[in-house]
């Protein structure tokens, strides 16, 4: 077995994110760190939007990152700590689109290790100096300067080590232009070790210290160390120099402290809400702690918000002298208000424009309007640290309300925490749709992804008949903007204006008694129609020209640029006329006489600084298209010709910006009537065709239309589904659209509408927009209403069962309990749910129409049960299908225990609208795992496996084994075989033999695996997923196997000797390799009609990939080759060697890493002189290896 790995879905969880400006311009972009991605995001100030504009694949897991600026300098750089071992210096380039590496330090080994720097990260304000961090011992200082040629510099590292010592955070201290100064909060173990009686570890004290670089002396001091509140946590580092009164704010659990040397501290308690408050006096002490900060400098002031674990935003001021000279004094009092409340996340970033934007720790990630600093916001109370004793324990309220400083504006799309997925094609549409469980707690949602672009509908009107064709046109080259929409009828030509609102046009000199085969922008100011019987020329000032078709004979097909007419006349003649200097419009001398009739004309676009374009492209119906030259010395003369498959439709030339440079390249797209795209690279000078590729469409004739998309060439191809060709950050995609079937469609650029696209389907226009552009899939969201654990699908109604479930909440039960009458609930999709002491849960079982996205029934679970394992289940003898739900009361998930477990069974009505309740069965331990087994059901109780019978007042015991080592998380079954995931020492093979009536472990794993997910590939073969993040397939050898299935009574088993204190036989290790996010669903499933069957995988952080098998030596070769040349000519970008870290546990084995190979395909990453050289060492052509790749992806996925 051979596999090639693909990333379909990049992971959308974002781990930490800074801002800067990036690009050198005035401009602040946004970089964040998606596990080992690296996204680069402009905001655009003036719609609100997040615009992607790069994403890098790093292969190494990014742990920190921080923008820095030298002094003097108007461009920010970003230094990253990752798991390489090695501190990197990047730049933005933006006129390549591309992140340039300008320093790579090495340091120590690479992984995430205790004493390895690179978990934390601070940079001095002043752009002179980082610090990288381990969270043990390890700290180093690198001096950044530049050198005589304005280039940044970095130095040796200094060491700032210290043994023994946990280090918490680290931030730079803002001194102004004084020596840098670097904080850390970090504590001393050493005592702790020599003390067994464990006295000196309750008495170790956790430590603020400054460290001192000292420029002139080139070391690394400590200057300064003060103990702090053992539960603190974060540091924040507050202006300082003329701006501020600098030092730190140590943030831990309830309170706030401001702390610098020499300087008194000023200590404020965090706002809680009423409900923890009275948490606190019944017992459950649960404190608040901050868990990300943002600090903003305004003109003459500065402030700083800061974020709880539950989200509440809080807005912190000071108060401080100021000496007439500009010395700035200690704080006098810190103050602290309540601000907003926002999802919790993982970094916050102010924009100089006035927008927030939130990194969520789970969930979609939010941008913000600032429409309000709160400090007219008298309902809220402001505390001040003058009010408080410093030593005083105290707990201060605060009033929860909806949104009212901030305002949000955009929305990115996150699936993180991706926590379960199924495919399935309930909708019987041409691709299977994706149906996952993602979020936490009230946030929580059921999604619904379906391969395709988003489309928004900005208008849908309808029309007195049914359209065949409809345009937009400028009245001048110097506009805009689009003037016109013309929509052509069967017999006529409606005209409409284009404005703040949408009018019929009378006066604009189109022919509207006739209908139109294209209308286009000539000139400078003049207008052309072309309709069946002849040409209409219409200047600007309303003078007319026509040209009117040879007796006997029509135009079929015409189109049309800025200067250039050709039509096709019937019989298969081509007429050429273009534009003199004079704005008339005249006809070429000779005309070009074809074989057979002419089915579509296209026109290349006019390069920059030509008048005219050199290529005419013709689709006849001999099933050929020929390139004809519209040169002066060589006019309609053929250059070269293609035969395809079937009678061409359509035709579309496009210049598309894949290369990288300015030039790009040329496309011919052929639209065939038998629903397939051909796509043949058209050389700019000699008009050759060549490197052809194929894709299918769907079942009715493709049209091709060429729109403007991201400033540069896109082509929507239309048959029974649209699609979309466009290029997204260098590279070409080719997408369908998760919109309704469209006839014709034409460009659009209004006001309102830069990049649009105006449309027909049946009697309605429509105007629409893309905007996320680059996702390769469209969400339909279900809000749920705890955590989702798992889900199962009820084959009958085609409804889903989700069981939900949530730690340290109250049930409705208790909710009433605690709640007062007065008390009113707070809106939980802002504020979360009401939080409960430990060893609290909270659950339901939901029923969900996948198709309407709405809830059919809810069945809440109270008495602090929580619902674990789901399993629809049809059993022997028993009309209908059962839903079966494994629950358990008072669990406690470490150590594992419960107070009661059981199998709770439920049937859908018959309507299919509603669960009722059927009978509940008790059983020993935790459910974990369910299944269906022939007719009966196999349930995982703890580490035993059972099987069990539909009974009439409970389920009934039939079968067990208790030899499985732990908890058995996953159960899969082929014919009377059982494969076994054990949550912590790997798949075990069962087989269940009928005489006996008894379960049989034969075989198990060498290596312990902490397993999350496994599928059965085939009889023998099993892929599995386990919490670190590694992918690996194991086998049964063939002999064994069937040594296994000859020995019916089972004799030969029960005797064999165990080996390695397990089972007598081990599984043969097929491949290996490692993802990097806990694996949490593996699926065998075909992607595409046609295609062949592969494994899909999701991961915690919202990854979605695939596993495709290689099915011939010949490509495995190719691909190991293609590799391994990659893997010398593009290292990954942050140091980290690719070999090991897709080995970062084990060995990789037997799989080719596609998002490697796939980097061939961006421009952004590889220049063409290298793109040549490894196609010369794989002694193959540039456009030969980049369509291996794409159709490596293609042919099974997308």
């Amino acid at each position: 077995m051979f596999l090639y790995n693909v990333t379909l879905q990049q992971p959308s969880a974002i781990n930490c994110a800074c801002i800067g400006n990036f690009s050198g311009t005035k401009q602040q972009e946004i970089i964040v760190a998606r596990s080992s991605v690296l996204e680069l995001i402009s905001p655009n100030s003036a719609t609100g939007k997040l615009n992607p504009q790069l994403a890098l694949e790093c292969f190494g897991i990014i742990r920190s990152m921080q923008p820095f600026r030298l002094t003097g300098s108007s461009k920010d750089y970003l230094v990253v700590g990752s798991d390489s071992g090695r501190i990197v210096i990047l730049e933005y380039n933006p006129a390549r689109n591309q992140f340039v590496k300008l320093h790579q330090e090495t340091y120590g080994k690479s992984g995430c290790r205790r004493i390895v720097p690179g978990q934390f990260l601070a940079t001095d304000p002043k752009g002179r100096a980082v610090m990288i961090a381990a969270v043990e011992k390890q700290k180093l200082v690198y001096i950044l300067n530049r050198d005589s040629a304005a280039n940044l510099t970095i130095s040796s590292p200094l060491e700032a080590h210290k043994t023994a010592t946990i280090t918490h955070h680290i931030v730079g201290v803002d001194v102004g232009y004084e020596n840098p100064i670097f904080a850390a909060l970090e504590i001393d173990y050493s005592d702790s070790d020599q003390d067994p009686s464990g006295e000196a570890f309750e008495n170790a004290e956790k430590m603020l210290t400054f460290y001192e670089l000292d420029l002139g002396l080139n070391h690394v001091v400590r200057k300064w160390s003060e103990p702090v509140d053992p539960r603190a946590n974060m540091l924040i580092a507050v202006p300082g120099g003329t701006d501020g009164p600098s030092g730190v704010l140590v943030c831990s659990e309830n309170y706030i402290t401001w702390r610098h040397q020499g300087a008194p501290a000023a200590r404020v308690p965090i706002p809680r809400r009423p409900s923890a408050i009275q948490s606190s006096e019944a017992g459950d002490d649960r404190g608040v702690i901050i868990v990300t900060a943002v600090v903003h400098k305004l003109k003459k002031d500065f402030f700083v918000l800061v974020q709880t674990e539950d989200g509440d935003i809080f807005k912190l001021t000071m108060d401080y002298e100021t000496s007439s000279e500009g010395a700035v004094g200690p704080v006098t009092n810190l103050k602290i208000k309540y601000f907003d409340t926002i999802p919790a996340s993982t970094s916050l970033c102010i924009l100089k424009t006035g927008y927030l934007f939130n990194a969520s720790e789970f969930g979609n990630h939010y941008l913000y309007q600032i429409e309000n600093l709160g400090d007219d916001d008298e309902e809220q109370m402001e505390y001040s640290s003058g009010d408080f004793d410093s030593e005083e324990d105290i707990a201060v309220p605060f009033t929860p309300r909806p949104l009212r400083n901030l305002q949000p504006v955009d929305e990115m799309e996150s699936l993180s925490p991706l926590i379960d997925a199924q495919i399935h094609n309930l909708a019987g549409e041409e691709s299977p749709q994706i149906y996952a469980l993602c979020g936490r707690g009230a946030k929580s949602s059921f999604r619904i992804l379906r391969h395709g672009l988003e489309v928004n509908e900005m208008v849908a009107s309808e029309l007195p008949g049914n359209p065949n064709a409809v345009w937009t046109v400028k009245t001048s080259a110097r506009d805009e903007y689009d003037s016109y929409i013309v929509v052509s009828f069967v017999n006529e030509t409606l005209v409409l204006s284009i404005g703040e609102v949408v009018d019929e046009v009378t006066d604009s000199g189109l022919l509207t008694s006739t209908t139109t085969l294209t209308v286009a922008q000539l000139g400078e100011d003049a207008l052309v129609q072309i309709y069946p019987h002849g040409i209409r020329h219409i200047r600007s000032d309303k003078r007319i020209s026509v040209w009117e078709a040879p007796h006997n004979k029509i135009i079929v097909k015409a189109v049309c640029n800025q200067r250039q007419v050709v039509i096709g006349l019937s019989g298969g003649e081509i007429v050429y006329f273009e534009l003199d200097a004079s704005g008339q419009l005249n006809e070429y001398q000779d005309r070009k006489e074809l074989a057979a009739s002419i089915t579509a004309l296209t026109l290349g676009p006019i390069p920059d600084g030509r008048i005219r374009t050199k290529f005419l492209s013709v689709g006849c119906s001999d099933n050929t298209v020929r390139v004809i030259s519209l040169d002066p010395d060589s006019c309609l003369q053929m250059l070269s010709m293609q035969a395809v498959s079937a009678m061409p439709e359509s035709l579309a030339i496009a210049h598309m910006q894949d290369t990288g440079t300015a030039a790009g390249t040329l496309y011919l797209n052929i639209g065939l009537q038998n629903g397939v795209l051909l796509r043949t690279t058209l050389d700019s000078v000699t008009g050759v065709l060549s490197d052809s590729r194929l894709r299918f469409l769907g079942t009715r004739p493709v049209r091709l239309f060429t729109i403007r998309l991201c400033g540069g060439d896109a082509v929507l191809a239309l048959s029974s589904r649209g699609w979309l060709n466009y290029v997204y950050q260098g590279r070409q995609c080719l997408t369908p659209l998760s919109y309704e079937a469209l006839e014709f469609g034409s460009g659009l650029c209004s006001e309102q509408c830069p990049e649009g696209v105006v449309a027909i389907s049946a009697n309605t226009l429509r105007v629409l927009t893309f905007e996320k552009l680059g996702s390769s899939f469209n969400q339909g969201i279900v809000p749920l209403k705890y955590t989702p654990r798992r889900f199962t699908l009820h084959q009958a109604s085609k409804n889903f069962v989700i069981i939900e479930s949530d730690y340290q909440t109250l049930c409705p039960s208790e909710k009433g309990e605690h709640m007062d009458q007065d008390d009113h609930e707070l809106p939980p999709d802002q504020f979360g749910h009401l939080r409960g002491e430990a060893g609290k849960w909270a659950s339901c079982i939901r029923l969900v129409n996948p198709f309407a996205g709405e809830t059919l029934s809810l069945v809440d679970l109270d008495h602090n049960e929580s619902a674990l394992s789901v399993i629809s289940c049809t059993f022997h003898g028993n009309q209908g299908t059962y839903i079966i739900v494994g629950t358990a009361k008072n669990l406690v998930l470490a150590p594992r225990s419960c107070s009661e477990a059981a199998l709770r069974v439920y049937r859908v009505s018959h309507d299919g609208g509603e669960l009722e309740f059927v009978h509940s069965t008790p059983v020993e331990d935790v459910p974990y795992a369910l299944c269906q087994f022939q007719g009966r059901l196999l349930a995982g109780i703890g580490k035993c496996l059972r099987i069990y019978d539909m009974g009439k007042r409970k389920l009934l015991r039939k079968c067990e084994n208790k030899q499985f080592p732990n908890v058995i998380v996953s159960i899969q079954t082929q014919g009377d075989r059982i494969v076994v995931a054990d949550v912590q020492e790997s798949c075990h093979y069962a087989v269940y033999q009928h005489q006996d009536n008894r379960i049989m472990i034969f075989a198990d794993d060498i290596l312990p695996r902490f397993m999350t997910s496994m599928v059965m590939v085939d009889y023998e073969t099993v892929i599995g997923g386990d919490k670190f993040g590694n992918i690996f397939a194991n086998r049964l050898s063939a002999s064994i196997s069937e040594e296994i299935d000859d020995d019916t009574t089972g004799n030969k088993l029960a005797f064999e000797k165990g080996v390695l204190n397990g089972a007598p036989y081990k599984l043969d290790h097929l491949a290996e390799f490692f993802v990097g996010e806990t694996i949490t669903s593996l699926t065998k499933t075909a992607l595409v009609a046609g295609g062949r069957e592969i494994v899909m995988y999701t991961t915690f952080l919202g990854r979605i990939g695939i596993l495709v098998p290689f099915t011939s030596k010949e490509d495995i070769d190719f691909f190991q080759t293609m590799e391994m040349t990659l893997r010398q000519h593009q290292p990954p970008f942050l140091g980290r060697d690719h070999l090991s870290y897709r080995s970062f546990f084990q060995p990789c084995r037997a799989v080719i890493d596609g998002d490697l190979c796939e980097k061939y395909l961006h421009t952004s990453q590889l220049t063409p002189d290298q793109k040549s050289s490894i196609a010369e060492e794989l002694e193959r052509s540039v456009h030969e290896v980049a369509k291996k790749i794409e159709d490596m992806r293609t042919r099974v996925a997308f």
